[in-house]
């Protein structure tokens, strides 16, 4: 009897200790699991914008500039805001992830961890109790039973903000208050120097400067137009000096010879001409001209210059005419024409070195 007594006593202290100590380590675990969740979360936002707390709900950030209040003077860096949303509750993995890594635990116990740690949140907030969340903020069941968020205002978690705190600024009085009388003195003098007015009283005793005003805004006036009249003719002036030069320019393009160093050969065209279209362009047809080697000594737009520079090539002993108008509508004028390719070349060499070095060969069956 003796012996049975004292297996039971010793069973149920092994069983009293076992309980005791099992209930300390769940203790220990949701406490040390609310820290350390409530940490990484910290953490993560930090880097993120969203950080969802799974079954609970997700804290946001949103990002606040710098901000002056006027009242105090203070000056506030730039931070993020944090608020929360209990909609957002579906486990998005990024807490999960980083908890197992930082706790070098798997996937599944990170999400178990969570959960019991968000089952500890909601049984003390069924209690009515205040839950602070290191670093984050508080939650606590207004009077309407609804979830109210409090954030903490003394951690900024924007990063391009660290290092910089709040400050208070003395007031800067920018309202300079001069009084009249203090430089009424200083200003009469140099009133009585300088012809001019400052004060009201010398401006009753000198209303003839009112008339000089006048007289100036009527002398400005006159000046203006005078001025635009001036200008007006100047520009009529050099717009007819403009147009003469453009006149002139255009003679001498009349007059230029162009130079092609690497003609196209020749399109010959087939065409019909009425008998009506014969006798209209019988006075403009040019003379017979033989072989297709044709040294060409310029274009002319106006046929009486290309008239003139035959007569002068003749002159000179060459044997030139006219071979017809060109697809730019200019009369071309010839020095010789050759049946033979290298005899041409070589006549062509020649009047460029003693005639003019613009002449060019001209290869076209007229």
């Amino acid at each position: 009897m003796i012996n049975s007594g004292i297996i039971v006593l010793k069973t149920f202290i092994f069983s009293y200790l076992w309980l005791n100590n099992h209930t300390l380590q769940k203790q220990h675990i949701l406490k040390g699991g609310m820290n350390t969740t409530a940490k990484y979360i910290s953490e993560l936002l930090y880097r993120y914008e969203c950080v969802i707390l799974p079954g609970f709900g997700a804290f946001l950030t949103r990002r606040q500039p710098a901000t002056i209040q006027e009242t105090t003077n203070s000056f506030y860096p730039p931070k993020k805001l944090i608020s929360f949303n209990s909609q957002l509750k579906n486990n998005d993995g990024l807490l999960a992830n980083y908890l197992a890594v930082a706790e070098n635990i798997s996937y599944t116990d990170a999400v178990a961890k969570i959960q019991r740690y968000v089952l500890t949140l909601n049984e003390k907030m069924a209690q009515g109790k205040r839950i602070e969340l290191d670093h984050i903020g508080a939650f606590y069941t207004s009077v309407e039973n609804t979830l109210q968020f409090e954030p903490l205002q003394e951690v900024n978690y924007l990063t391009e903000a660290f290092g910089l705190s709040s400050f208070v600024s003395p007031a800067v009085n920018r309202q300079v208050e001069i009084k009249r009388e203090v430089y009424k003195e200083e200003v009469e003098a140099i009133e009585e120097v300088v012809p001019l007015t400052f004060t009201p009283e010398k401006r009753r005793e000198r209303p003839y400067l009112q008339y000089a005003a006048a007289a100036a805004i009527v002398l400005g006036i006159g000046g203006f137009f005078g001025l635009k009249q001036i200008s007006d003719t100047t520009i009529s002036y050099n717009h007819e000096e403009w147009q003469q030069a453009n006149q002139e320019i255009e003679n001498k393009i009349q007059e230029a010879t162009f130079e092609i160093s690497n003609p196209l050969p020749a399109i010959r065209l087939n065409l019909i001409k009425e008998e009506e279209e014969t006798t209209t362009n019988a006075t403009t047809e040019t003379e017979t001209v033989t072989g297709k080697y044709h040294i060409v000594a310029g274009a002319f737009r106006i046929s009486s210059n290309a008239d003139k520079k035959v007569r002068r090539l003749k002159a000179k002993g060459f044997d030139a005419r006219l071979v017809g108008i060109n697809k730019y509508g200019l009369h071309q004028v010839v020095y010789e024409s050759y049946n033979d390719r290298l005899e041409a070349l070589k006549a062509l060499r020649k009047i460029k070195k003693e005639q003019s070095s613009k002449a060019w060969l001209l290869v076209e069956e007229l």
